[in-house]
C-alpha cells in the first residue's frame, strides 16, 4: 500500500444554499484545505451530512473532491449505510469515481448483533475491491463494534482499518494487542481525545476541527510524527476549547458556523438539524478569537 494513511485527515462539510449543494464553494474548501496541509480527505461522512444527501449528491461530493485533490492527497469517501445492499452500491461508485478508499458506518438504527456487523462489512469486502475502513461510533450508530469482530475483519483483504470514535483512548493498544498483522490502520474520529488515541498507538485522525484550522491540526500530527511530544501536548491544549466548542451541539452545525464566521462556507445546516444557540456561537467565536483564527477568503 503506497498511500499513507498517516496524520490529519479532515471530515469535510457540505456546504448548502438554499438547500441546494453550493460545488464552487466545496471546490474552493477541498482546495484550501490542501493548500493549508491536510493529509486526507473525507467527503459524505457525518459531517458532511450524509443520511440528508440525496444519492446524486452523495456521488457528485465524491467526483468533485477526487477532482480536486487530482492524486495530491488520498481521498476516503464516505460510503456507508445501515443497508448493506446501498453501501455497496456507493462504495462501488467511489471506486469508479476513483476514491482511494471508503469509509463505511456502522449500521445505524438496525442494531445488528457483532455477527450481524460482520456480515454487513464482509458483504461489503466481497463486493468490492477498494480499501475498506470500518467506522465505529457507537454515540451515533448505537451499536459499537467489539475488538474480536474487528480483528475477525481485519483479517479480509480489503479492511485496512478504523475511524474509531468510540471516545476510549486505551483502544488503539488493545486492537494491535489482539491483531495478527500490526499494519492494522487506527484513526480517530474524535478530536478532544486525539493525543491519549495517538499515544496508544494510533497513526492519525479523522478531524472535525480540521474544517476550521487545517493548518493546526496538521502541525499537532507533524510534532507527534517527529517525537516533539512537548510541543504537540501544548498544541492540543490550546486547540481543546475549540475541539469542545464545535460539539456542544449536535455536529455539524457548530463547525458549519465557525466556518461562516471564518468565511469558509456558509452556515446552513439540513433539517432535522438546526443552528447552534446564541449560547453555543458566542462560544465558538471566543474559541476561534483566542486561537486568531479571523475571517478569510479561500
Amino acid at each position: 500500500m503506497n498511500i499513507k494513511y498517516k496524520g490529519s485527515f479532515v471530515a469535510l462539510l457540505t456546504p448548502f444554499v438554499n438547500g441546494q449543494v453550493d460545488e464552487v464553494a466545496f471546490q474552493k474548501f477541498v482546495e484550501w484545505q490542501i493548500i493549508q496541509g491536510t493529509s486526507g480527505l473525507v467527503p459524505c461522512g457525518t459531517t458532511g451530512e450524509s443520511p440528508t444527501l440525496s444519492h446524486n449528491e452523495h456521488e457528485r461530493l465524491i467526483d468533485l473532491t477526487v477532482e480536486v485533490s487530482n492524486g495530491r492527497v488520498p481521498v476516503m469517501a464516505g460510503t456507508g449505510s445501515n443497508s448493506t445492499e446501498e453501501a455497496i452500491n456507493l462504495t462501488e461508485y467511489a471506486k469508479k469515481a476513483g476514491a482511494d478508499s471508503a469509509l463505511i458506518v456502522m449500521p445505524y438504527y438496525n442494531k445488528p448483533t457483532q455477527e450481524g456487523m460482520y456480515a454487513h462489512f464482509k458483504a461489503i469486502n466481497d463486493a468490492v475491491e477498494i480499501p475498506l475502513f470500518i467506522y465505529n461510533i457507537p454515540g451515533r450508530s448505537i451499536v459499537d463494534m467489539s475488538i474480536e469482530t474487528m480483528v475477525k475483519l481485519a483479517k479480509l483483504p480489503n479492511i485496512i482499518g478504523v475511524k474509531d470514535a468510540s471516545n476510549d483512548p486505551i483502544r488503539p493498544t488493545l486492537l494491535k494487542n489482539a491483531l495478527d498483522d500490526n499494519n492494522f490502520i487506527q484513526f480517530s474520529g474524535e478530536d478532544p481525545s486525539q493525543l491519549p488515541f495517538m499515544a496508544s498507538g494510533g497513526d492519525g485522525i479523522i478531524s472535525v476541527t480540521g474544517n476550521i484550522a487545517p493548518n493546526l491540526m496538521s502541525e499537532f500530527h507533524k510534532l507527534w510524527g517527529e517525537g516533539k511530544l512537548i510541543e504537540a501536548r501544548k498544541l492540543q491544549e490550546k486547540l481543546m476549547p475549540l475541539h469542545t466548542s464545535l460539539f456542544l451541539e449536535t455536529s455539524p452545525a457548530p463547525v458549519k458556523y465557525a466556518a461562516f464566521l471564518r468565511g469558509i462556507a456558509n452556515s446552513e445546516v439540513r433539517l432535522p438539524l438546526v443552528e447552534p444557540t446564541n449560547q453555543t456561537k458566542n462560544i465558538v467565536k471566543l474559541a476561534l478569537k483566542d486561537l486568531e483564527l479571523h475571517k478569510i477568503e479561500i
